[in-house]
């Protein structure tokens, strides 16, 4: 296994720059692994391929108003911040840009909710940056919320870039696989006999990172935070006593509930954090279906498709999402993984 195995050409046209409207009219690739057959499908029509019994399990995080700018004072240099976590008081984790501008000790003046506010750089670690500010960080009203660099041309508001059930904004990136549900989505589920339940998985950029390392099993995954509550873990239980199955609503969800239960063997509550990296060769304990929307090559969520999938369906269906014209990434078209 080569981590370019994981590699395709993409048009960069099929890169999606606006989302679609209304959210449930995106395309939907359906990928049936037993039979290894591919459909092409509207993201509405979700309802008619799932079955009574089944239960959706979402990642309900949202977004923070994550990007905040500033200055140095004796230069008037300008920076930038990318809050990521926080870590007690009034110190963040944060992606600094100019990396290099950010010594230990030096104080920066960012706009943080429309206001100044001083923040000294207390630590580093890598690419990663600890901030100590003046006051307190509002995560929803700090700065503006952070789109994948590869959207270029939105103009939209922020909250496209947010799914409709997410709570707390504690994310640096949208779990894209939601954006396609709404209200009245989940009410048809619903009335179909279609359960859902939550986990919360805090989305930090490493989730994203294309793999460097030639061997795909070399790369080192970014820990990000999770909690699995006792009553999702109870209805994931009841159903598969039930001969339900469990359809995963994004990669984060998998690597959620794959790391719970290969920690305890069984699907129980957990607080805690997760560095799961899933390649072809890993045996799933807990998923029986998942929707995602398309990857970036050599990407270890294209790595996780293709251990759900099987490497040649879904280099497959990669292939036909091009011809297609399907529509790529975080604001494009979403694939199911049936059994």
């Amino acid at each position: 296994m080569r981590t370019a195995d994981f590699d395709y050409e993409l048009p960069s046209e099929l890169i999606a720059q606006q989302p679609a409207e209304p959210r449930d009219s995106a395309r939907l690739m359906v990928v049936r692994r037993s039979a290894g057959v591919i459909e092409h499908r509207v993201f509405r029509e979700l309802p008619g391929l799932l079955r009574a019994g089944d239960l959706l399990v979402v990642n309900d995080t949202r977004v923070m108003a994550a990007r905040i700018f500033g200055v140095r004072p004796e230069t008037g240099g300008t920076v930038e911040a990318l809050l990521l976590r926080h870590t007690g008081g009034n110190a963040w984790e944060v992606l600094f840009r100019p990396a290099r501008r950010a010594v230990e000790g030096r104080t920066f003046v960012f706009t943080v909710a429309g206001e100044e506010s001083q923040a000294t750089v207390v630590d580093r670690d890598g690419a990663t940056v600890t901030l100590q500010f003046d006051r307190a960080v509002d995560p929803e009203r700090a700065g503006s919320v952070p789109l994948p660099p590869y959207i270029t041309e939105y103009e939209g508001p922020a909250e496209r870039y947010q799914t409709v059930y997410g709570r707390d904004p504690r994310s640096a990136a949208a779990p894209t696989a939601g954006l396609h549900f709404t209200d009245e989505f989940f009410r048809r589920l619903q009335g179909l006999g279609i359960e859902r339940g939550a986990i919360t998985l805090d989305v930090g950029p490493g989730t994203f990172v294309p793999v460097a390392a030639d061997d795909p099993r070399d790369h080192v995954m970014h820990s990000e935070h999770v909690t699995l509550t006792e009553a999702t873990a109870a209805a994931i239980r009841r159903t598969r006593a039930a001969d339900g199955r469990i359809v995963a609503v994004g990669t984060t969800v998998v690597r959620t509930l794959e790391h719970v239960a290969a920690k305890s063997n069984d699907v129980l509550a957990y607080d805690g954090w997760t560095a799961l990296k899933i390649l072809p060769g890993y045996d799933f304990r807990v998923i029986d279906a998942m929707i995602t929307n398309f990857h970036l090559p050599r990407s270890t969520l294209l790595m996780l498709v293709s251990a759900f999938a099987g490497l040649e369906l879904t280099r497959e269906a990669y292939r036909q999402a091009v011809a297609h014209r399907y529509r790529f990434y975080s604001f494009g078209d979403a694939m199911l993984l049936l059994p």
